[in-house]
């Protein structure tokens, strides 16, 4: 079954800011009246640290993905049913050649598109992100632990080489990790970096071409499927593509 994601775009969310236990699958279907509602804030305008949100400093330890396991499975974007495609005078999501494409066209608009029939509990997943046409604080990334278009995490890099992590919760978006400037991110379009991250149990551990950046403990969402978007911060277009997702078992 393919997700109604948010407002007019199934699957797709389109939002204007203006106006492991993975062999467990599940279809996730936001209600009709989840489509639209005046209290929804899909992103924080300051930087708000939720209280019951602990950050942690990087171990000393070199590399922070322990226990990966054996491959649960890849998607390299070429089965349309597992991500619903979308044309739209705001943007659109498209499968290329082993690809999936987010192109924003209209200013400050946020793309989304989620992956069908996943759930998720504790893994590690991998995701390359390629940017053509980025700049400043147009934002791309994974959401991670997605229940429905009101509840989910989302894991940020900027076009100016920052990052962050969102938490949607009811609708409303907080920031336990603002921006921060990211270790090997890198700056505008064209480029490429392989995202990752780590999920165990409360923790969440996040990495840029396999460089930690930061982790946050938070047990709210302790599951859910993978997405990826893309968000336009001012009036130019953003282009995004995202290839070679690999979801690993961890190890406990």
């Amino acid at each position: 079954m393919l997700i109604a994601a948010a407002f007019s775009l199934s699957g797709c969310g389109t939002v204007s800011e203006d106006s492991i236990t993975p062999t467990v699958t599940v279809s996730l279907t936001p209600s009709p009246t989840q489509t639209s509602t005046p209290t929804v804030v899909w992103f924080p305008s300051t930087a708000t640290p939720t209280p019951a949100l602990t950050l942690t400093s990087p171990p000393a330890t070199p590399d922070q993905r322990v226990g990966l396991g054996e491959i649960l499975f890849t998607d390299d974007f070429v089965s349309p049913d597992q991500w619903l495609l979308t044309l739209s005078d705001v943007g659109n999501v498209q499968l290329g050649k082993r690809e999936l494409t987010i192109a924003v066209a209209q200013a400050k608009t946020y793309l989304f598109s989620i992956r069908t029939d996943t759930r998720l509990t504790d893994f590690y997943a991998e995701v390359t992100a390629s940017p053509t046409l980025c700049r400043g604080l147009d934002e791309y990334g994974v959401l991670v632990r997605y229940m429905s278009s009101r509840d989910y995490y989302r894991f940020s890099l900027s076009c100016d080489g920052q990052v962050r992590l969102d938490r949607v919760l009811n609708g409303k978006a907080s920031s336990p990790q603002p921006w921060m400037w990211g270790m090997l991110v890198p700056l505008g379009a064209p480029s490429s970096s392989r995202l990752g991250v780590w999920a165990v149990g409360k923790e969440m551990r996040f990495f840029v071409n396999d460089q930690y950046q930061f982790s946050v403990s938070d047990p709210t969402l302790p599951a859910g499927t993978l997405g990826v978007f893309a968000r336009q911060a001012g009036e130019d277009v953003l282009t995004v593509s995202f290839s070679h997702l690999v979801v690993k078992e961890i190890i406990k």
